[in-house]
């Protein structure tokens, strides 16, 4: 009886282990022709670009030019907690997530739409299918955080930046 009551814990700590250990960068990352990749069939990713409703979320908008928005995304992902910058161009920017009990990592991205004036965004687990709303409440943490600098920022002259 006590066997059991520790070996079902202890399989699903291993199989949430080995779940976060056989992820993958996906190959589908990255912008093309102005859009991010489409979220999976699951409810553990959001995106601006969405085709369902309950994984939709509004792009952030551009408070300033490009550089500028890029710049503060980069200042506010990189003052959260384990989180990596893999890459960071001019209107792309992709980092990683990890949480800190099982080591998931989940893939954030953003791409500045000139013609829109916005910033569109995708963010996706790597793994399982539920992520209880953790990728939609990092991005709403984001966009206040961006919009919390971007608004102490406006009318001061760029050198003071």
């Amino acid at each position: 009886m006590w066997a059991a009551v520790l070996i079902v814990p202890l399989l699903v700590i291993v199989a949430f282990a080995v779940l976060s250990a056989s992820s993958r960068r996906p190959k589908t990352l990255g912008a093309r022709d102005g859009r991010l990749a489409p979220c999976p069939d699951s409810p553990n990713c959001v995106s601006t670009q969405a085709d369902r409703e309950h994984q939709r979320m509004d792009s952030i908008p551009l408070a300033s030019d490009a550089a500028d928005s890029m710049g503060t995304l980069q200042r506010v992902v990189s003052a959260m907690p384990r989180t990596q910058i893999v890459t960071a161009e001019d209107n792309y920017l992709h980092v990683e997530f990890t949480s800190a009990l099982f080591r998931f990592v989940d893939d954030v991205e953003f791409f500045v739409d000139r013609e829109q004036g916005a910033i569109h965004f995708r963010s996706a687990s790597r793994a399982g299918r539920s992520d209880f709303g953790v990728n939609r409440k990092r991005m709403q943490a984001i966009i206040a955080a961006f919009q919390r600098e971007t608004s102490r920022h406006e009318g001061l002259p760029k050198t003071d930046r």
